[in-house]
């Protein structure tokens, strides 16, 4: 009896150890690969914007797999659905980062989004590469964002309606969240420095997945019942898109009536409507598909011969092409995966982008891209019909008082908001 209890104990003893040991090769296994967090949203009303974007990282993923990896190790690309929900941006971020273990984030659209996963993200020592066009104010030393600012978009937008189309009247329309709003804010005051009167500028937002604009157009059109020049500037999101555009066609308003510009328009939301009634309307971007570049030509040609003829390549697409490669050279240079080291290695990272120029990371977390403006065809593309040289990202804008006094530099003065006039930093964390 007494010598089965000892044989008992060394087999519960081996049977410890074996298990031990297995969990040892399997955590070895797991850092075998480094791992590419996705957070972006395949359901709900981003889902048409998004999902683009996490076909595009996996896409990134392989071809870098295929060149033997980074580091000696397979990179491998972890896919999650924060499903349109942007609280769940924060829970999502919070698993791939605590639960999956990745090395990166690639992901969010709107900035309601990111400004969910943002906390998350410094809590914890994150980084996420931001790839969409927003609003500014913000710099945070965990986000890189590779979209453009307000003056790589919404400022020289504006400019081109006011100087080559004469525009002399703007309904600004946005979906109502932070990005329309902050922009508008500052697009306001811009207009307003630009000589325009308040009562010629005309705002309205509009909730997530709205789908009744026939008010909103008509109020619109009777914004240029004096005769004046009427242009819109749309910061309108996601499916909502499909709507608007359908009721300016049934409307009879063409873009010689009242040109559009928008933001958050490109080849994938153009490619689901028909584009017959929009021919001549505009979009402001960094990249159009239909950019003349030796880069490009092969950058589509890779992307159609994985997803199909009909898929079309669009300027967030382009954001994490450059975002993810001056992350892999990053930590090429860094030797390490590293949050901090990688971060350090970030900052004049240059880049080819698709256009025929070179992209550059700056202090400030933000690239320099040029501007495009972009016409539609009867095709969904786009004829680029002006683009600029390459222009700094700015995280403050100019034209807010509160901000135009702030800089960022993570670089040498490691602050994203730093006041010039007092000399100090006004805070590390994100607060905004």
């Amino acid at each position: 009896m007494q010598l089965n209890k000892v044989t008992r104990r060394f087999a519960l003893a081996g049977a410890t150890t074996l298990i031990s040991v297995s969990m040892l090769f399997s955590a070895s296994a797991q850092e075998e690969t480094i791992k590419i967090g996705v957070l972006h949203s395949l359901s709900g009303t981003m889902a048409i914007s998004e999902t683009t974007l996490k076909d595009t990282i996996e896409m990134l993923v392989d071809q870098q797999n295929e060149k033997g990896g980074l580091l000696g190790k397979q990179l491998e690309a972890v896919v999650v659905d924060p499903a349109s929900d942007w609280p769940l941006f924060a829970e999502k971020a919070r698993e791939l980062l605590t639960v999956s273990n990745v090395d990166v984030i690639f992901g969010s659209w709107t900035s309601v989004s990111r400004k969910s996963a943002l906390p998350v993200l410094e809590e914890l020592n994150g980084l996420m590469f931001y790839p969409v066009q927003y609003e500014g104010e913000e710099s945070s030393k965990n986000v890189f964002y590779t979209g453009a600012a307000p003056n790589q978009q919404a400022i020289p937008a504006t400019d081109y309606f006011l100087e080559e189309l004469g525009v002399e009247k703007f309904a600004l329309l946005g979906t109502d969240y932070v990005y329309p709003r902050t922009t508008n804010n500052i697009l306001e005051s811009y207009l307003k420095g630009k000589g325009i009167a308040a009562e010629d500028i005309f705002v309205n937002y509009t909730p997530f997945g709205h789908s009744d604009w026939s008010k909103i157009v008509a109020d619109v059109i009777a914004l240029g019942a004096d005769g004046k020049k009427v242009g819109v500037i749309s910061t309108i999101n996601g499916d909502a898109n499909v709507g608007f555009y359908k009721e300016l066609a049934a409307a009879g308003v063409s873009a010689d009536d009242i040109p559009v510009v928008a933001f958050s328009v490109g080849e994938e939301e153009l490619s689901g409507l028909d584009t017959s009634n929009l021919v001549g309307h505009l979009a402001a971007w960094n990249y159009f598909q239909s950019a003349d570049a030796p880069a490009n030509a092969e950058f589509i040609k890779t992307w159609k011969a994985r997803m199909g003829e009909k898929r079309v390549t669009n300027d967030p697409m382009e954001a994490h092409y450059i975002g993810f490669n001056m992350w892999v050279n990053a930590v090429t240079a860094a030797g390490t995966t590293d949050v901090d080291a990688v971060r350090t290695a970030m900052y004049g990272q240059k880049f080819p982008n698709l256009t025929g120029g070179t992209a550059e990371m700056l202090p400030n977390h933000h690239l320099s891209k040029p501007v495009l403006m972009g016409e539609i065809q009867a095709d969904g593309q786009f004829d680029i019909i002006s683009q600029t040289e390459p222009v700094p990202g700015d995280a403050w804008t100019d034209f807010l008082p509160e901000s135009a006094v702030l800089k960022s530099d993570w670089a040498t003065l490691g602050c994203g908001m730093y006041n010039t006039e007092t000399s100090t930093c006004v805070q590390i964390k994100s607060n905004y």
